[in-house]
């Protein structure tokens, strides 16, 4: 059993299809104790196959803090799945769109190929849409959840309780509702006003009316004015404990992902000041050298995560298996998510300098002597000095690197711009640029950064979209009008008519 139940609310998640099987309300029976292992694995199939040893119902569950911490819990286990962060919206599928791994031997099997062909018809690129629509939405529910409960079941909760609970559950559902508009919603500029998604604020089994583009950045952005209104004062993170906050949307990671969302909407300014708030704030630090290519007493103990420039990670406690999959030899190269040697040197500018950037230098690296990207290649806390953290268990959600690349974009001036850029060139080894380089030298020098920093991560392709990038490094074919956005799964369209035109 895991030691903090992980516990999912799955018979209270609503999916995105407005049928009433999908909906059950008060007196749905939450499981406890085989779910909280299914929340975090990926062999749990047919749970509900399983007679469980315990179980609480709604309404019992939240007459604790500690059974509002499970349920938070339940929401964060769900992101951690391989059908969101732990996989799919990480290293797999989203990273796979942006083209950072080569189909090698289009003859065989591999890996993700139809969706590194940005094939959306196939049932394979389907199959992971839906996945990510339907866990997505599911815990957007659990998160409303919380929502609901803090405000229905107030006297359970410390003041402070409240604050924590409420804010996190805040952030969380406009973090989702945001990356479900950044894959499946128009691009801003020219689809603000267009149908995207449904922004889910309640648990019901009424179909929602998409929203636009526009109004989902607006419902996003008023809940995470509110989560930081509530976090600013009771969060840890803000007065001291810095380390057990990272993997919870905390008070900083919600002003990180205010910056991300107001730069997408085009609110430079706004972006700006927010992404200042967490880089002023000094709990971040970039990696130093010396972590990032650590050799202890013959062993690799490199911190390949930078687990001190993260502003807000998600722990995926069975993470190894995935890694292996894609990242480990096996037995061919073309069954491998990777890309050639000369791929690489590209991607880091080997031949301009590029050569000593730590990212090239310490995380592409040889396996059976083919050469993989081993940003997930971590060790634990057993030959570590990072107590507590396993940097084996987690993938990134916002870092501090694009904080800096946020206030490089929206600098007043080129030569304020290249400054930002810089620090972050600095720390990754390589040479800073010239404060006299053009608005669009900066420009491109910022897109070579996102595809660097954000290897095998999944933000890249959200990038591309936004500048609305004409070509991804790697694919040499022009994207076409739309391609960057995916289709809404046939079983919302199916289900809710609000879709029709």
């Amino acid at each position: 059993m895991v030691k903090h139940s992980q516990t999912v609310l799955n018979l209270l998640m609503i999916a995105s299809k407005p049928l009433k099987k999908y909906f059950l309300m008060k007196t749905t029976t939450l499981i406890i104790g085989i779910v909280a292992i299914c929340a975090t694995s990926f062999s749990c199939k047919k749970f509900l196959d399983v007679t469980p040893k315990t179980s609480l119902s709604e309404d019992q569950l939240f007459t604790s803090e500690a059974g509002f911490q499970q349920a938070l819990s339940g929401v964060y286990g769900q992101l951690a799945s391989s059908k969101l962060y732990g996989d799919n919206l990480s290293m797999g599928f989203v990273s796979a769109l942006a083209q950072n791994y080569s189909t090698i031997d289009p003859a065989s099997s591999v890996q993700l190929q139809q969706t590194q062909l940005l094939n959306y018809t196939s049932t394979e690129v389907a199959g992971y849409t839906n996945d990510i629509w339907s866990t997505s939405y599911s815990a957007i529910a659990a998160a409303n959840k919380i929502i609901i409960h803090t405000e229905t079941d107030r006297p359970v909760l410390t003041n402070s309780s409240y604050a924590l609970l409420r804010g996190e559950a805040l952030a969380l559902r406009a973090f989702i509702h945001f990356d479900l508009l950044r894959m499946f919603g128009p691009e801003y500029t020219t689809g603000a006003n267009q149908k995207a998604i449904p922004y889910k604020k309640d648990v019901n089994e009424n179909a929602n009316k998409p929203a636009t583009t526009a109004d989902v950045v607006k419902f996003a952005l008023a809940d995470l004015k509110e989560a930081e209104n509530l976090l600013l004062t009771v969060d840890p993170i803000v007065t001291s404990d810095l380390r057990t906050r990272r993997n919870k949307l905390n008070y900083y990671g919600v002003k990180a992902l205010e910056a991300r969302i107001m730069l997408y909407s085009g609110d430079n300014s706004g972006a700006a000041a927010a992404a200042t708030v967490v880089v002023n704030s000094a709990k971040y630090n970039f990696v130093t050298q010396a972590a990032a290519s650590a050799i202890s007493a013959g062993l690799v103990v490199r911190d390949r995560l930078y687990f001190n420039e993260q502003v807000f990670m998600i722990r995926v406690r069975d993470i190894l298996p995935t890694v292996q999959r894609y990242f480990r030899f096996r037995g061919a190269v073309s069954q491998t998510l990777t890309r050639t040697p000369a791929n690489f040197a590209t991607l880091y500018q080997t031949s301009s300098g590029g050569g000593t950037d730590i990212r090239f230098l310490y995380r592409i690296e040889a396996d059976a002597g083919s050469v993989f990207p081993s940003k997930f290649w971590q060790a634990s806390s057993a030959t570590t000095t990072i107590s507590d953290n396993l940097l084996d268990q987690y993938v990134p959600g916002i870092r501090l690197s694009e904080m800096y690349y946020i206030l490089a974009e929206t600098a007043s001036t080129p030569a304020a711009g290249v400054g930002y850029l810089n620090t972050v060139r600095l720390n990754r080894g390589i040479t800073v640029l010239p404060n006299t380089i053009t608005a669009e030298t900066l420009k491109a020098e910022i897109t070579r950064e996102y595809q660097k920093e954000f290897y095998a991560e999944g933000q890249l392709f959200f990038y591309y979209k936004r500048i609305k990038a004409l070509r991804m490094q790697f694919r040499n074919i022009d994207m076409a009008p739309g391609q960057y956005v995916l289709p809404i799964p046939d079983s919302e369209l199916q289900f809710n008519p609000n879709y029709a035109n």
